[in-house]
C-alpha cells in the first residue's frame, strides 16, 4: 500500500515537473530573448522555487533541460577539447569602402555573374564565438572557437546563459532536425560588464580590461558557478550545416533560429545591393555609440546558400562572407624609442617603445614600425608625438607624425647595419623585378635570436602544437642550454626538466609525454612548423598532397618541378629548394628522422579526395561554371591544378575553342575531358 502510494506520489511530481519546466521555459524566452515579460519576477521566482524543491525530492527526474542546470556545478579540473565537424573559419577584414566593391568584384569574377547579389549584413559582435551542438534538439555540447578546428568544452558554462536553450522550441510547421550545429558570440552586455568592474573594484580584484575580455574570462571558469553569476548574453549568427534546416539563405536561417528560441542580432539587414551594405554600415557606425553592447564592425554575407555552396573557402575565410570593420580608435602619445628584432626567417622588425596609452579599454605601449621604407615614408622621428590607432580594434600601429608639435629635440630613426643578435651584416633581397624587397635580413642560420623564434614556432599552435611546450619554457630551456635546435626537443628527458626552475615531476613527465606525442605530424604540419619562408598552411597542405606526403620526394624535388604546382611562383619554389639544399637544415631532419619522427598521412585520405594524384590543366572555356570555380571544385577533392601543359598533367579539360593545348595532351597520351565529363567527374550532382 506504502509502496503504491509513493508510486503515486511520483507520478503526480512527474507531472508538476514537466508542467513547471515548460513554464518556466517558456516565461524565460519572454523575458530574456523577447523582452517582453508575461508574469512578475516574484511569480516566475514561486514557480523556479517549487521546481527546485521537487527535484531535490526526487533527484532522480531532474533532465538536462531543466531550467534549474542554469545555475553551474562543481569546479573541473580542466577542459576537453572538442573537434568541429567543420571548422570555425575566421572572416577577411574591409577596412574601407573600396575593400568592399573590391570583395564584390571577386565574387561576379569567380561565379562569372552580371546581376546584382544579395547579401546579409550583421552588426559584429565583439565577444566570444562559440557553437552548440543539438542532439534532437537538446543541447548536449557546447564549445569554443579555439583554432578553427579544435575547441575547449564549456558546456557547463554556456548552459548558464538564459538565452541560449537548452532544448529548442518546437513548432508544429518546424520539425526539430536530428542535428544541429548552431554558432553565436557570448557577449557582455555593457552595463552589466560595468557592474561587474564595480563589483571587482569593491572587492579589490583587477579589472577586466573591455567587455570582450570580461566574457573570454567568465566562459574559462572551471567553477561554473562563477559563470553563472556573470550576466552575460547570446545571440545566434549561422549553423554549420545548413541542409538541416532546408532553407535557401542566410536571412531563412536567421527567422529559423528565431523559431528554435534564440536571440539574433538587431539592426540586421538583408541588402539587394553592395551600396546598400555601405549605405547600413554608414547608419552602424552612427548608432554603434548608443548600443547596449560593443560591435566592432559589421559582417557582410552572400545571402544565397546556393552561391555559399558554389564560392566555397579559402584556408582560413570562406570566400562568402566579410568583415566590414570599423575606424580604429585613436589617440596621441610620444614614441620613446625603438629596439629591433630578429624574426625566425632572419626579418629584421623595427618596434616602437611608446608612451603608455589606453586606447579602446586596452593600454598600448608597443607598435611595430614594420620596415625603414615604412619609417621613412611617415618620416617618424624618436621623441616624436605619433598618433596610434588599433587596426581593426586589435593591433597597434602609428598612423603618422603630428610634426606640429616638434621641438626640434627629435632624432632619425635608422636601422643598424648589422644584426642586433649576432653582428651578422644585414642584407636587402631583390624581388623577381630586380627591386630591393623592403625587409633587412640577417642571413646566419645559427643566429641565437633566429634560433629561439624557430622553436618558439615549431612548438606552438601554428607549429605542432606541443602541450606545455609554450614561448616561456622555449626560452628557458634555450637558456639553460638543453635546446639548442630542433632536434634537441625530442632528446628532453623528464631528468632534464626537474631539475629547473618552476618544474616539478609531474609537469615534466607530462612535457615529455606531448614531445613524444608529436612524432607523427602530416607532412603538411612538419613544413608549416619548420617555419620555411613564404611557406604558410595552405602552401605546406598544397606540397603535402602532391608529394604524397613523403618528406624525401619534397627534398628532391627541383625549381622547375615546384613551379609546375599552381600557386607556387618563382619567390617561393626558390624559397623550398633553398631551404631543402642548405646543410644545417638537412642535417636537422637527418636528425628528427633518427629520434623518431615519421609521418602520418594527411587527414584527407583518398576516399574522401577522390582526385588525389590527378594533376589536371584547362583548356578553352567553360559554359555552366568559371574557371576559379572549376580550379576550387578539383582542389576540394584533392586534385591539383596545372598552370601549364606537362609532363606531370593526367586530364585535360577541354572547354569551348579549346587551343592547341588539345592536340599536344592527345600526342602526350594524356586523358581528355570535355565539360560533361568534367561536371559528372567533380560532382555527379551538379547542374
Amino acid at each position: 500500500m506504502i509502496s503504491s502510494e509513493l508510486s503515486s506520489d511520483k507520478e503526480v511530481a512527474s507531472s508538476r515537473l514537466s508542467f513547471l519546466r515548460d513554464e518556466l521555459r517558456f516565461h524565460a524566452h519572454q523575458y530574456y530573448v523577447l523582452d517582453n515579460p508575461l508574469i512578475s519576477d516574484g511569480e516566475y521566482d514561486l514557480l523556479f522555487h517549487e521546481l527546485l524543491k521537487l527535484e531535490e525530492q526526487y533527484p532522480d527526474l531532474v533532465t538536462p533541460d531543466s531550467i534549474s542546470q542554469r545555475v553551474g556545478g562543481a569546479p573541473s579540473s580542466e577542459f576537453q577539447t572538442v573537434e568541429h565537424t567543420l571548422p570555425m573559419l575566421s572572416l577577411e577584414n574591409a577596412f574601407a569602402e573600396a575593400d568592399l566593391l573590391e570583395f564584390e568584384k571577386r565574387l561576379h569574377r569567380f561565379l562569372n555573374l552580371t546581376e546584382p547579389i544579395s547579401y546579409m549584413a550583421e552588426p559584429k559582435l565583439d565577444g566570444l564565438a562559440v557553437e552548440l551542438v543539438y542532439k534532437d534538439g537538446l543541447l548536449i555540447v557546447g564549445s569554443t572557437r579555439g583554432d578553427g578546428r579544435i575547441g575547449e568544452d564549456i558546456t557547463n558554462n554556456l548552459k548558464t546563459i538564459h538565452s541560449i536553450p537548452l532544448r529548442l522550441q518546437s513548432l508544429s510547421d518546424l520539425p526539430i532536425p536530428e542535428l544541429l550545429e548552431v554558432r553565436g558570440e557570448v557577449f557582455f552586455p555593457i552595463d552589466a560588464f560595468a557592474q561587474l568592474n564595480n563589483q571587482r573594484t569593491r572587492n579589490g580584484e583587477p579589472l577586466f580590461a573591455n567587455p570582450r575580455n570580461a566574457a573570454a574570462g567568465s566562459l574559462r571558469q572551471l567553477d561554473s558557478r562563477v559563470t553563472a553569476q556573470r550576466a552575460l548574453d547570446f545571440f545566434a549568427y549561422g549553423v554549420s550545416n545548413p541542409p538541416q534546416l532546408n532553407v535557401t539563405g542566410q536571412e531563412d536561417i536567421l527567422n529559423t533560429l528565431k523559431k528554435f528560441g534564440f536571440k539574433t542580432t538587431p539592426n540586421t539587414r538583408l541588402c539587394r545591393t553592395m551600396h546598400e551594405v555601405i549605405s547600413h554600415f554608414d547608419e552602424l557606425t552612427e548608432t554603434r555609440p548608443t548600443l547596449p553592447y560593443d560591435i566592432d564592425g559589421m559582417v557582410v554575407k552572400v545571402n544565397s546558400l546556393a552561391l555559399q555552396e558554389r564560392l566555397g573557402t579559402k584556408a582560413r575565410s570562406p570566400r562568402w562572407a566579410i568583415a566590414a570593420k570599423f575606424p580604429a580608435s585613436q589617440a596621441t602619445t610620444v614614441l620613446r624609442d625603438v629596439e629591433f628584432g630578429v624574426g625566425r626567417s632572419g626579418t629584421v622588425t623595427p618596434v616602437a617603445l611608446l608612451e603608455p596609452v589606453n586606447i579602446g579599454g586596452v593600454t598600448v605601449s608597443r607598435a611595430t614600425l614594420h620596415n625603414q621604407d615604412l619609417i621613412d615614408q611617415k618620416d617618424l622621428r624618436l621623441g616624436d608625438t605619433v598618433l596610434i590607432q588599433r587596426a581593426g580594434d586589435v593591433i597597434p600601429e602609428i598612423v603618422k607624425a603630428i610634426t606640429e608639435k616638434r621641438t626640434g629635440g627629435e632624432s632619425p630613426i635608422n636601422l643598424p647595419s648589422q644584426c642586433p643578435e649576432c653582428g651578422t651584416q644585414l642584407i636587402r633581397q631583390q624581388k623577381e623585378d630586380g627591386s630591393l624587397a623592403a625587409n633587412h635580413l640577417c642571413t646566419n642560420e645559427n643566429c641565437p635570436a633566429r634560433l629561439i623564434r624557430k622553436l618558439i614556432h615549431f612548438t606552438s599552435k601554428a607549429g605542432l602544437d606541443i602541450s606545455g611546450m609554450g614561448k616561456k619554457v622555449m626560452e628557458q630551456l634555450a637558456d639553460e642550454g638543453l635546446v639548442k635546435d630542433i632536434p634537441d626537443i625530442y632528446r628532453l628527458q623528464t631528468k632534464d626538466l626537474v631539475q629547473l626552475e618552476g618544474w616539478g615531476q609531474l609537469s615534466a613527465q607530462n612535457a615529455v609525454d606531448a614531445i613524444q606525442s608529436s612524432k607523427q605530424p602530416t607532412l603538411g604540419r612538419l613544413i608549416t612548423a619548420l617555419g620555411i619562408r613564404h611557406v604558410g598552411e595552405e602552401t605546406a597542405t598544397l606540397l603535402d598532397r602532391h608529394f604524397q606526403g613523403t618528406l624525401r620526394n619534397l627534398q628532391n624535388a627541383g625549381k622547375d618541378e615546384l613551379l609546375e604546382l599552381e600557386g607556387i611562383g618563382e619567390e617561393i619554389a626558390a624559397s623550398i629548394t633553398h631551404y631543402f639544399s642548405s646543410p644545417e637544415n638537412i642535417v636537422c631532419l637527418e636528425q628528427l628522422l633518427e629520434l623518431g619522427i615519421s609521418l602520418a598521412q594527411p587527414q584527407e585520405t583518398t576516399t574522401n579526395q577522390p582526385l588525389a594524384g590527378r594533376v589536371f590543366l584547362f583548356t578553352g572555356s567553360l559554359a555552366s561554371l568559371t574557371r576559379s570555380e572549376a580550379k576550387a571544385r578539383i582542389k576540394e577533392r584533392g586534385g591539383q591544378v596545372a598552370s601549364s601543359l606537362n609532363k606531370k598533367v593526367t586530364d585535360l579539360i577541354c572547354g569551348d575553342k579549346a587551343g592547341s593545348k588539345l592536340q599536344k595532351a592527345q600526342d602526350m597520351g594524356i586523358h581528355i575531358l570535355d565539360q560533361e565529363d568534367f561536371k559528372t567527374l567533380v560532382d555527379p550532382s551538379f547542374e
